[in-house]
């Protein structure tokens, strides 16, 4: 039988895990696998779109590196994915039931609207123009990731709070080639092309963080699946982000 909420949130609050196997409340079981869709299909998104930027890249390093963050992106979907498919989701099916690569238009300002199809982030709906701007939204979104992962790897359920340590340490590391590469570009070609391209992705990477009245964000922290708000993780990874873009060289968008 269907354990019942009161009881899932109570054990919660004491502390415990909820482990592979275990009958989920109806309200637990939606926002879990809310929460691991989302990310799956950004991580499947994101793959497919920077996949057509590794010959790009200005040399045969930068295409390694490039290639390798595409595969560790789809190693991190497919370990979600496996855990979905206690739910009923067969990761086979599900890679094959989408368009990853799928964009819309450069010119569109999504906010937070959820659109149909798959459930991406929005940021990921948005079409990457050549190296150097594919450089700057993998720093900025790479900050985001990890602010906004970082919590599940002690989230309420016990196999995803374990595979998110891994994924986590992948992501900071694309974080950190990212912002790495984009110094050299920055030393070669200057700051110009590399903040405009700051100041497209930078709103669009702010959006992902989800509105600060969030009733989806309410609930996860409820289940205790996060623990922090959108509001808050928003100001942690302008924290972030802020001081990397004076490291760099540019404008933050908006400064005074």
């Amino acid at each position: 039988m269907a354990m019942d909420d009161k009881t899932l949130i109570d054990r919660i609050a004491k502390g415990e895990k909820i482990q592979q196997g275990e009958e989920l409340s109806s309200g637990y079981r939606s926002e879990l696998m809310r929460l691991m869709v989302v990310f799956a299909d950004s991580e499947l998104a994101g793959a497919a779109g920077f996949a057509d930027m590794i010959n790009y890249g200005p040399g045969l390093r930068e295409r390694q590196v490039a290639a390798q963050i595409v595969a560790d992106k789809f190693d991190h979907a497919e370990k979600v994915l496996n855990l979905l498919n206690e739910f009923g989701v067969n990761p086979g099916v599900y890679v094959a039931s989408h368009s990853w690569a799928g964009r819309l238009s450069r010119s569109l300002d999504l906010g937070n609207r959820r659109i149909g199809g798959d459930k991406r982030l929005n940021v990921f709906h948005y079409p990457l123009e050549g190296w150097t701007d594919s450089l700057v939204m993998s720093s900025l979104m790479g900050a985001a990731s990890t602010v906004q992962l970082k919590e599940l790897r002690n989230c309420s359920y016990a196999p995803l709070a374990e595979v998110m340590d891994d994924i986590i340490k992948g992501e900071e590391r694309h974080a950190e080639l990212a912002e790495r590469g984009l110094a050299n570009i920055i030393d070669r070609d200057g700051t110009s092309a590399a903040q405009g391209c700051v100041d497209y992705w930078y709103p669009r990477v702010a959006a992902t963080f989800g509105r600060a009245d969030s009733e989806h964000n309410e609930r996860f922290r409820r289940y205790g699946l996060l623990k922090q708000s959108n509001e808050s993780r928003l100001n942690e990874w302008e924290g972030k982000v802020n001081d990397m873009l004076t490291r760099l060289g540019l404008v933050v968008p908006g400064a005074e």
